[in-house]
């Protein structure tokens, strides 16, 4: 037997469009994170960016299961003494629900310099307008 090792030259990145309505939160952001680290794919290595990109749709429709909406907090800090800003899920999905995703799917991915170049790779519309027609984005249901 053989192993093949994958190359940076040989990797293809194809898209995948997602619809998030009615979708649970931590279980459509855990699915994106695999599609995103290419460990779908039969050649995944974890030192190599081979995943996919991802076109999410209609996020401002996400559910979430129990008391989260009032209870799940998101801190900031900027680094000042008493500056410490926190704000609900709740009020973070009326203001800007994509971010919930995106600080979601981003928990998720390794914490090193491939994360970031996946996360360039993931676009999140509050809506079912996208821009991402011209890379022809295969739908996926979850």
């Amino acid at each position: 037997m053989r192993t093949t090792i994958t190359r940076k030259e040989d990797v293809k990145h194809n898209w995948y469009l997602i619809d998030a309505r009615d979708k649970n939160l931590g279980r459509l952001a855990s699915r994106i994170a695999i599609i995103l680290m290419g460990k779908n794919k039969v050649n995944y290595q974890p030192d190599l960016d081979n995943g996919d990109g991802v076109v999410v749709i209609n996020a401002g429709e996400v559910k979430v299961t129990g008391n989260k909406l009032s209870s799940k907090v998101y801190y900031s800090h900027s680094g000042y003494m008493g500056n410490l800003k926190e704000i609900t899920l709740k009020e973070l999905l009326e203001k800007n629900p994509s971010k919930v995703l995106l600080l979601a799917v981003k928990r998720m991915l390794p914490k090193n310099k491939l994360a970031r170049k996946m996360l360039t790779r993931l676009k999140i519309y509050k809506n079912a307008n996208h821009r991402q027609k011209a890379q022809k984005p295969i739908e996926i249901k979850l």
